[in-house]
């Protein structure tokens, strides 16, 4: 199974922008959905956005028009761009790829 490694979390002034990296252990061309979920304290974890193979995605609403997802299949990397970050987007990222393959997580914080 792949492993992901995150990077890119860290505090941010509300309307900042941050870019999250994933970077698995092998090739992912061949794993058709990677994506990134977050977990706030005291709260579920749930999906921010998901993207496939060709590079279909889809968005949680509260993120859509704020951040887009990417990926590098050439280099083992998808990526999450934040832009307009708000208060309540403050959580612990994870990476994921299908089917059951997790980061460890990487945390954003949103605070003035």
């Amino acid at each position: 199974q792949v492993q992901l490694v995150e990077s890119g979390g860290g505090l941010v002034q509300p309307g900042g922008s941050l870019r999250l990296s994933c970077a698995a252990s092998g090739s992912i061309r061949s794993i058709n959905t990677m994506g990134w979920y977050r977990q706030a304290p005291g709260k579920e974890r749930e999906l921010v956005a998901l993207i496939t193979s060709v590079g279909a995605t889809t968005y949680a609403d509260s993120v859509k028009g704020r951040f887009t997802a990417s990926r590098d299949n050439a280099k083992n990397t998808v990526f999450l761009q934040m832009n307009s970050l708000k208060v309540e987007d403050s959580a612990v990222y994870y990476c994921y790829a299908f089917p059951m393959a997790w980061g460890q997580g990487t945390q954003v914080t949103v605070s003035s």
